[in-house]
């Protein structure tokens, strides 16, 4: 049996597993073809269409039932900082972390930090601020979105599968595709927080970070005694999962939250064990594949 593969979790905002045959296929056809007006995204405000390529919002492990998708292992980790647009979960916990009441409670989007030294245009955003007003005062809190970077094989093949499958069940992954951490902690999010947060620390602000469940245990997860402080540190780290609703597929949910140093956070995003040779290896040749 093949061991445990990603595949898609949400499609253009629908639970992959729920949908027909005939529904995967119309969809695949979204995702393959760029002249077609994709669907609208349920996460976002009035429901624009979707905006990310190929239309996957999350995904998650499957196990393999003879060429099939069989079980669901683990929870799904979001693909595009959209996904975290459901309900304002996000600016909403925000505002209830920081003290603002939902009636004084603003939010502002993808405001300008950073200045080009050669055209004075925005060179960085900050992707949501949350913020009250009150007489001459206003009080603001920033807030970093960081979904999961993809690896892997192009999801076109994946796509072609699902357009031409009619079996009631969908087809388990052809090839090995799944997040890639390394990049998105370390790589991305590290060096924005670098940037911003010692500035707003001057500021006398701090800057709120999101990610999901999945990528924050592989960044070792909660602290052995997480603070709720927020005088403890720079960074509120937000925390939400894509949990089972039950009923219509998937719902972001507010999970665990704590207050960290930039330093701490950046130890967190650093941490990492070199695996043993033979361990490496082991891996290496499940993965070596012929040159195509």
């Amino acid at each position: 049996m093949t061991t445990p593969r990603y595949g898609i979790a949400e499609w253009y905002g629908r639970p992959f597993t729920d949908l027909s045959p005939e529904e995967r296929s119309q969809l695949a056809e979204h995702a393959l073809k760029a002249d077609l007006e994709p669907p609208p995204s349920p996460f976002q405000p009035g429901q624009p269409t979707c905006s990310k390529r190929g239309g996957v919002c999350s995904m998650q492990r499957y196990e393999d039932d003879e060429g099939r998708i069989g079980s669901a292992l683990g929870i799904p980790t979001a693909f595009g900082p959209r996904r975290f647009g459901e309900g304002q979960v996000l600016v909403r916990w925000l505002a209830e972390v920081v003290g603002f009441s939902e009636e004084e409670a603003m939010v502002a989007r993808e405001v300008p930090f950073m200045l080009s030294t050669n055209t004075s245009r925005p060179a960085g955003k900050i992707d949501l601020v949350v913020g009250r007003v009150a007489g001459e005062g206003l009080v603001w809190y920033g807030l970093e979105i960081q979904a999961v970077y993809f690896s892997g094989n192009k999801m076109e093949l994946q796509f072609q599968a699902l357009r031409d499958d009619q079996g009631e069940r969908p087809p388990f992954p052809d090839r090995r595709r799944g997040p890639d951490w390394r990049s998105s902690g370390p790589k991305r999010l590290m060096p924005q927080l670098q940037v911003k947060v010692p500035t707003l620390r001057r500021w006398g602000s701090k800057m709120a970070v999101a990610v999901d469940r999945a990528f924050f245990d592989k960044i070792g997860g909660p602290s052995p005694v997480p603070s709720q402080d927020l005088g403890d540190g720079d960074i509120i780290w937000l925390v939400p999962e894509i949990k089972s609703d039950g009923r219509n597929g998937f719902q972001l949910a507010r999970g665990h939250w704590e207050v960290l140093t930039l330093e701490a956070s950046e130890d967190k995003l650093l941490a990492a064990d070199a695996l043993k040779r033979e361990a490496f290896e082991q891996s290496l040749r499940a993965r070596l594949e012929p040159l195509e």
